[in-house]
């Protein structure tokens, strides 16, 4: 089915300050606010940060500009859009298929993401049923009972689904400008009161202080070049989307930088958040490292540690515990809506279908999805999660890579660029930036794929 031409019905973002908060929102998630500060506290702490925003600027962003300028360029779903970068009958098809790869991605992260998101609100509304001394209450919330679980993921699901169903501009932009705020100023709260407890400045000097004998690690290069491909989503199909909704008059590479400056400073400030508060929990007696050094529950770190520091520090602890889960639920929201985003802009595109009822249609089927790792957690659950991240997505990043360094004809790429930045080919960044993704991007994509095999 050929897909009909969207760029001149095609709806947009109203705002640049709507698009940079979406597309930051997409990249900011759990990966940002449990995944870094956790690599960070595994990895040498400084050392870790120094060498994952070098690599945020010399992987992530470049390949950012590409997904972006693929979306932009094409105004369609991942499919269609890959498509449309070459005129070749041949390389169409192939292109398709990348574009069915990517989209697999955000449909299959979706499917654990929202139990992992499920699990946010179940301890949300736990850690307020706490205060209101509903003891039966609270421990239901915070078991793992596959009822808990379920109630929490069909939860996470309407409040996606409610959110995507609005459109670009009444759901997601609308959403994304009031809840990104919410998130700086509830880590700006928590980043004052752990700092005001004992232990905490240590954890900030561990944090921030680079142990410059552990910067030229191979393994924390290599972690630290996962870290922030993983970020920015790359290869997750959200940035290509939103890409697509964005003028042809804003200023791409720098629309990107803006992105990948948010997103960053969002996994930064968690750091200063997570870190103090790891040194806060061990001043308190909880144990963090293992006697190697080695941190021990790095996968539930949100859901064990914290929680038992939150509970040590009484009343207001308790208070604290409420905003901390208010914070990662909407650092989860912000990027669920983005991934659910990528197969309904396919359906509605291609079959002009009502969003509103494509968003609960399509949302349920990968609810279903979800509902079944929930019951089938210990085999599935891991499974999935490993399956999306560590294999399809960085192989997407790749095709997506190759397909536009190579594939893409290059003053075609240039010339798309150029809409909205003249002078691109003026700067060091337009003149390095194509030879860039051509050889040494997919170089570097490799790699990472390789360290997930190895």
């Amino acid at each position: 089915m050929v897909a009909k031409d969207n760029s001149k019905s095609r709806e947009h973002f109203g705002s640049r300050l709507g698009f940079i908060l979406a597309a930051a929102g997409a990249a900011v998630g759990l990966g940002n606010i449990w995944g870094f500060p956790t690599q960070a506290a595994s990895n040498g702490g400084g050392a870790f940060l120094l060498v994952y925003l070098v690599m945020i600027l010399v992987v992530a962003f470049p390949m950012l500009v590409v997904e972006m300028a693929i979306g932009r360029h094409g105004q369609a779903n991942p499919v269609d859009s890959m498509r449309a970068l070459t005129p070749n009958l041949a390389m169409k098809k192939f292109g398709a298929m990348v574009g069915w790869i990517g989209l697999s991605v955000p449909s299959m992260v979706l499917a654990f993401y929202s139990i992992v998101g499920g699990w946010l609100i179940c301890f949300l509304l736990g850690a307020i049923t706490e205060i209101l001394g509903l003891e039966s209450a609270t421990k239901w919330l915070q078991g793992f009972s596959i009822e808990r679980n379920l109630f929490g993921t069909l939860a996470f699901y309407v409040l996606t689904i409610l959110i995507v169903q609005g459109g670009v501009k009444q759901g997601i932009e609308k959403w994304s400008t009031r809840l990104m705020p919410a998130l700086f100023v509830l880590f700006g709260l928590l980043f004052v009161y752990i700092m005001t407890q004992s232990g905490a400045t240590e954890g900030l000097k561990h944090y921030l202080v680079p142990d410059f004998s552990k910067v030229m690690d191979g393994k924390l290069i290599l972690a630290a070049m996962g870290q922030g491909f993983f970020s920015l989503t790359i290869g997750g199909c959200s940035m290509l989307i939103y890409g697509s909704y964005l003028s042809k008059k804003e200023n791409l590479p720098k629309m990107a930088m803006h992105v990948t400056l948010v997103d960053t400073s969002v996994a930064f400030i968690a750091g200063l958040v997570v870190m103090p508060a790891m040194f806060v929990a061990m001043y308190k007696g909880v144990q963090i490292y293992a006697e190697d050094g080695t941190l021990l529950s790095s996968d539930t770190l949100v859901f064990t540690v914290l929680p038992l520091m939150f509970d040590s520090l009484g009343l207001l602890g308790q208070l604290f515990a409420i905003v901390f889960f208010t914070l990662l639920t909407i650092a989860a929201l912000t990027s669920s809506i983005s991934m659910l985003e990528c197969p309904v802009a396919l359906v509605s595109e291609r079959l002009g279908t009502k969003r509103s009822s494509t968003s609960w249609i399509l949302g349920g089927l990968i609810a279903l999805f979800s509902t079944v790792i929930v019951f089938n957690f210990g085999n599935l659950f891991g499974l999935v999660a490993t399956l999306a991240t560590q294999y399809v997505q960085p192989v997407a990043a790749l095709l997506f890579c190759v397909f536009g360094g190579w594939v893409w004809n290059r003053s075609s790429k240039i010339k798309e660029l150029e809409q909205g930045c003249p002078d691109f080919t003026l700067g060091w960044f337009g003149k390095l930036w194509p030879v860039y993704v051509k050889f040494v991007c997919p170089v570097l994509v490799a790699t990472v794929i390789w360290a997930s095999f190895s």
